[in-house]
């Protein structure tokens, strides 16, 4: 019985170390079965951190240690009003107050796009006056923070709107003659297409933004067969483990396929909640060979909650203390 034990608890170790630096999830917890949330930090997984496009981590995962699964807050969109530094304020407590130990910020997902798309749908002037007011300050409280430039679409309009951000954003910052730039410390990037447009993609904003690492925040191929998705998905992800200037990525999917919103070949469950082999390999698992369509839906993940690499140490040594090896 020790010995399961003391194997098992070891399993837990060994896949934590393990697991792929880069990867992370956009965490859209369902709602209906909220327990598949678990799915994406048992073990093994190859995911060290998510983000959820909000200021606060998910209290679905506060079983889990920052340190080991590390929340990303989100500035999304503008507030109504553009002097509040609600962001600003909720970041600092979360960091002071909560000892929370939040290294990365993202900023405004989408702002080129429309609202029925998931777009924030800012005028880069008003964000770069929201900037100034939540960013800018956290970036002189916390030196160490590092700031992604805002997520924009993979459309052309994106390239445009970063300008105009950066270029508004100077203004307000500048003094007199003297001209300041707004900083930033890694671009993310979206992308929804083929292979050879997100290489393209990532390629142009590199070229426009030199010296600076990328986040792939959001990518998937939508609505395409299951053959074309799954080649897409092997080829990206050799693709961006691979490139140095990637620090990090997390594939849109980790939903069931009867509710994605880009074809259910994309989704990484499928309609009863079992991972599919995309979902699978994203975790670092071998083949389910589960097709997202399959399934009744209605029907629970089993999906459980996980304990902490710390807790599973805890559990080890315990363990250790019990068996009398002499």
């Amino acid at each position: 019985m020790f010995t399961r034990a003391i194997a098992a608890a070891a399993s837990l170790l060994v896949a934590s170390a393990s697991a792929n630096s880069k990867r992370g999830l956009v965490f859209t917890p369902n709602s209906t079965f909220p327990d598949d949330a678990y799915i994406w930090t048992a073990p093994p997984t190859d995911l060290t951190w998510y983000y959820n496009y909000k200021p606060l981590p998910s209290q679905i995962y506060s079983n889990v240690s920052q340190s080991d699964f590390e929340f990303v807050p989100m500035l999304w969109g503008a507030p109504s009003d553009i002097s509040d530094k609600s962001f600003y304020n909720t970041i600092k407590t979360l960091i002071d107050e909560r000892g929370v130990n939040v290294t990365h910020i993202l900023t405004f997902n989408e702002p080129d796009g429309p609202g029925q798309y998931g777009g924030s749908d800012i005028d880069p002037e008003v964000a770069a006056q929201v900037w100034v007011n939540n960013i800018v300050p956290l970036q002189e409280d916390y030196k160490a923070l590092r700031v992604g430039l805002p997520a924009c679409t993979g459309a052309p309009a994106g390239m445009e709107w970063s300008k105009k951000f950066l270029e508004a954003c100077s203004g307000l910052i500048s003094e007199g003659e003297k001209t300041k730039n707004c900083t930033f410390d890694f671009v993310p990037i979206h992308w929804y297409g083929n292979f050879e447009g997100l290489a393209s993609h990532m390629g142009e904003y590199s070229a426009a933004f030199p010296n600076k690492s990328m986040w792939v925040t959001e990518y998937n191929l939508a609505n395409a067969n299951l053959q074309e998705t799954q080649a897409f998905y092997t080829t990206s992800a050799e693709y961006l483990d691979r490139l140095d200037f990637v620090e990090r990525y997390s594939l849109f999917g980790a939903f069931r396929s009867d509710v994605s919103n880009i074809g259910p070949n994309a989704a990484m469950l499928n309609r009863d909640g079992e991972l599919t082999d995309i979902g699978a390999w994203y975790l670092g698992r071998q083949a389910t060979g589960v097709d997202p369509n399959s399934g009744k839906g209605g029907k629970d993940s089993g999906a459980v909650r996980m304990p902490t690499p710390r807790l599973v140490t805890l559990l080890l040594v315990s363990l250790l203390g019990l068996v009398n090896f002499a």
